[in-house]
């Protein structure tokens, strides 16, 4: 089965300081499953894998009071670097500049020129 094409959503993530919570509201509701992501030390990240699914869909992200909770989607990208750019001269904003994890999955947050927080990211190379 192929994955996603590039420009569509790939992804979504919820951040929250109520992880438990917000696993169990989705687990009940939606039967979704949890797993936890180590490729990126300090950060305690679940990837999301929906019911039929054969990898993760999403993930939620533990604030730890750090940060506002939030949803937001990503969208796979050929080229993070390329797309921050691009979004930049389209007059969006960086709100974390693109990142590697250990796996190779290279992401970035962004807003767009009217103020919504959106996500890019590719996967490593095979």
């Amino acid at each position: 089965m192929p994955g996603p094409a590039l420009n569509s959503v790939a992804w979504f993530e919820i951040g929250t300081d109520q992880p438990e919570e917000v696993k169990h509201f989705y687990g009940r509701l939606f039967d979704w499953n949890f797993q936890l992501n180590t490729n990126t030390p300090g950060v305690n990240y679940h990837a999301v894998v929906t019911p039929g699914a054969q990898q993760p869909t999403g993930g939620v992200w533990e604030s730890e009071g750090r940060f506002p909770d939030y949803a937001v989607f990503y969208v796979l990208v050929q080229d993070v670097a390329a797309t921050v750019q691009h979004a930049e001269e389209l007059g969006g904003k960086v709100l974390m500049a693109p990142i590697t994890d250990a796996a190779g999955l290279t992401f970035a947050r962004l807003e767009d020129s009217a103020g919504h927080h959106f996500g890019v990211f590719s996967a490593p190379a095979p």
